[in-house]
């Protein structure tokens, strides 16, 4: 039955950021002057791991995956002529979430914003970057005490600003099940209202419940993610009334934004992927009574790099297009009663609340990481090989692979580009800025911060004093690692082969007899350089070459050129393999072939993968990569292969 007014469309946003502070603010502005209602801002991974653009670890990362933001001018230049008062901001950050807050807070001010008005959401849950996104800083302990300092903060002093967004999109891009992603991400969300508790009055805790945002992915299986969202309001429901005793129903209401899923976006034919994100959008808009509050869609070409203006125009047009031509907002909840849906999102629940008991035995989320860790790397491998075993049909993929060639792709151009020398200017930037500070303002700022985190007060105050004292993004996570310390997130990649090793035969086979050849079993080094934490492939790829039956030297993230080929050294690696899908290959694959070399390592190969555009693998190549693979050599039985090839004692053999 039609309704008598039409429903208020959600947020249009586009998630986007890139090069330089200047560049982006452009970019926003025209996507706001083409009809999107809210700013989704991505941060370079120097920003997002406390780092500053002139760091080591930084070296080939700036501007790539989103803006830098080294300090108060840069957040300055970001927002320029965008009226903060006015504006619904999503903030893609978590470990240095206070940071970027108390940025922004700071250039409201200097608008002459209310700070009581700014709406937005800082996504600032470091819990999934332990399971899936890599970019943590602290410990488990203080990271979860971080993330409830800004809670407690915005319910002083932003009211209307959602200060956590439990983010379960990174745990389906990572492998998790409906059931899992449902599970972790509630278990996450009462972490943080468990230690929420004890920093608000009583009374204000049922409005900081309500200020509790959920920020999901959405599928291609669109009828299971629409029952998987039915789920999470039933289920987020249900926790708030019966664990935190919230009486009135509004607090309770789940309240999420949504990007489509970008993992399931292919390279091959690329053209296919505007029906995927299509679909995937109708999961999370056609139930009323689960529907998204705000949208971003991915473009269609974002597995072969960073989307063109044009691109995420085309996505922006496709929301508007079904929400303001078609009639789904005229219309009330389209599949109450349905006993199908009602179906599905029982057993949704049933398999959630199962997962929920495990963690809530072993002392909940927090105390729980490295179990899901293992869960998501198990999940993750069982999906790739429905793929391989083509049980999961891809269209493009591993079925109906011929086809014309895509005329969206062809020629110069056909995917945006970051200038490298846009680094040099960011640091000459960054050099200006602290040339032209107050360091004796800088130097007690910070003293202050370090004495608000040692004494276990409220970081933000502090914080926003060291913006305003121009501080850099560097300097506060500095103070932040030296209190709390540095951690090192579980891989999920045990030592001991998985029990998926049916179809396995001839590849283990045929390592014992290469390693046999080469008088001890083969070493394969796998190696993750720079900041880039999207570590789903290196672990396929390291549990994968265990199940074969080689010995693998997997540590996880974010390690220097350096340590990895102290490793590839030490360990005597027969194969050395890295993962970079960040953009910043060309520059930090050359450092190791140049370290390699230095090292008198130059005789063992080196393999790469990542989302490589050709002219930059042909490059690679030519300093001596090996082999070079991109999201579409989806078949690592294939790749196993070639490990094995090219760790024959004679190399030319394998060419």
């Amino acid at each position: 039955m039609t309704q008598a007014t039409r429903d208020k469309p959600w947020l249009f946003r586009t998630y986007a950021g890139h090069s330089t502070a200047a560049k982006s603010n452009a970019l926003y502005r025209a996507n706001l002057a083409k009809g999107q209602t809210g700013l989704s801002v991505a941060f370079d991974l120097p920003t997002q791991t406390g780092y500053d653009s002139d760091h080591d670890l930084a070296r080939g990362e700036v501007g790539k995956v989103g803006v830098p933001v080294c300090h108060l001018g840069d957040m300055r230049a970001l927002f320029d002529a965008i009226p903060l008062e006015e504006m619904n901001t999503s903030m893609t950050i978590n470990a240095t979430a206070p940071w970027l807050l108390a940025l922004y807070v700071a250039v409201a001010e200097e608008q002459g914003a209310d700070v009581r008005n700014l709406q937005g959401t800082v996504q600032n849950d470091i819990i999934k970057e332990y399971l899936s996104r890599g970019t943590y800083i602290c410990p488990p302990k203080p990271s979860l005490r971080m993330i409830t300092d800004v809670a407690a903060y915005t319910a002083e002093n932003l009211p209307k600003w959602n200060p956590m967004n439990v983010c379960s999109y990174h745990l389906q891009e990572a492998g998790a099940t409906p059931e899992q992603e449902l599970a972790f991400a509630l278990a996450t969300g009462i972490a943080v209202l468990d230690d929420l508790k004890g920093k608000v009055d009583p009374a204000a805790f049922p409005a900081m419940v309500g200020r509790i945002s959920f920020f999901v992915n959405a599928g291609i299986r669109f009828v299971t993610e629409l029952c998987k969202m039915r789920a999470f309001t039933e289920l987020w429901d249900e926790i708030c009334r019966d664990r935190y005793g919230i009486e009135e129903e509004k607090y309770r209401r789940f309240r999420y934004g949504v990007q489509v899923n970008s993992l399931g976006l292919t390279e091959q034919q690329p053209e296919n992927n505007v029906y995927r994100i299509l679909l995937e959008t109708l999961a999370v808009t056609l139930s009323k009574n689960a529907r998204a509050r705000a949208v971003q869609l991915p473009a269609w070409n974002e597995a072969l790099g960073l989307p063109r203006p044009w691109d995420q125009q085309w996505s922006l047009r496709m929301q508007q297009i079904l929400a303001y031509e078609t009639d789904l907002l005229e219309y009330g909840d389209l599949f109450e009663g349905s006993p199908v849906i009602a179906a599905k999102v029982e057993a949704l629940k049933a398999g959630a609340r199962d997962e929920l008991k495990v963690l809530d035995g072993m002392g909940g989320a927090i105390a729980a990481i490295e179990y899901m860790k293992g869960r998501l790397v198990e999940a993750n491998a069982d999906r790739l090989n429905r793929i391989e075993a083509g049980e999961t049909v891809v269209v493009g993929v591993n079925r109906w692979q011929a086809g014309e060639a895509s005329p969206l792709t062809a020629g110069d151009g056909s995917i945006l580009t970051v200038d490298p020398a846009v680094e040099a200017d960011q640091v000459a930037r960054l050099d200006a800025w602290r040339a032209a500070r107050d360091q004796r303002a800088v130097e007690a700022a910070l003293a202050a911060l370090r004495l608000a985190a040692e004494n276990g007060q409220n970081i933000m105050p502090a914080s926003v004093a060291c913006a305003k004292a121009g501080v850099t993004t560097g300097e506060w996570a500095g103070v932040m690692r030296a209190v709390y310390g540095e951690y090192r997130g579980p891989t999920g990649v045990s030592k001991s082969p998985s029990n998926r090793t049916e179809g396995l035969d001839d590849l283990r086979a045929a390592v014992d007899a290469v390693s046999t050849r080469l008088g001890r079993r083969l070493k394969f080094v796998v190696g993750k350089p720079g900041l880039d934490g999207h570590s789903n492939g290196a672990e396929q790829i390291a549990a994968r070459a265990r199940d074969c039956g080689m010995d693998i030297h997997y540590e996880g993230i974010r390690l220097t050129p350096a340590q990895i080929v102290a490793a590839a050294e030490s360990e005597s690696a027969h194969v050395v393999g890295l993962s970079i899908l960040s953009g910043s290959h060309l520059p930090l694959v050359a450092e190791v072939m140049e370290r390699m070399q230095a090292a008198g390592l130059s005789h063992v190969p080196v393999v790469v993968g990542g989302i490589i555009p050709d002219d930059d693998a042909e490059a690679m190549r030519r300093m001596g990569v090996a082999r070079v693979y991109t999201p579409k050599d989806f078949e690592l039985n294939r790749i196993m292969g070639d490990i094995v090839l090219l760790a024959e004692p004679k190399a030319e053999a394998a060419e």
